[in-house]
């Protein structure tokens, strides 16, 4: 599963970036147990759900998201990742900008944030 968070800078060369970054990057075991396998290798999926609470600040008793890009425009951008992945990967997806019921179960120690920066 990954959560996207999409800025108000952000646009369709971050996210072709970080979708090349997310399927190579070697986050799954080997047969040693290692961080060695992409998604890819691995013949895994990915599920992709809008997250636009990551990019929240909380400076103070109540998060502000004015770092989020606007709802028109990261729909798009969302759209255009998931599409992009689909070409890639089997890919599923959440519905943007919905209240989601989603039950994520880590198994293990490893969360990985990526972004691009300039």
């Amino acid at each position: 599963m990954v959560l996207i968070g999409i800025k108000e800078t952000d646009s369709e060369e971050e996210a072709d970036y970080l979708l090349n970054k997310l399927l190579k990057m070697r986050i799954f075991p080997d047969e040693e147990g290692k961080m060695n396998k992409s998604v890819q290798d691995v013949d895994g999926e990915l599920l992709l759900i809008s997250q636009f609470t990551l990019y929240s600040s909380h400076k103070k008793h109540r998060p502000s998201f004015h770092k989020a890009m606007n709802f028109k425009d990261a729909e798009k951008l969302y759209d255009y990742f998931c599409e992009k992945s689909c070409e890639h990967i089997k890919t599923e997806t959440g519905m943007f900008g919905e209240y989601m019921d989603i039950k994520l179960v880590n198994d293990g120690p490893v969360t990985i944030v990526i972004e691009k920066e300039f």
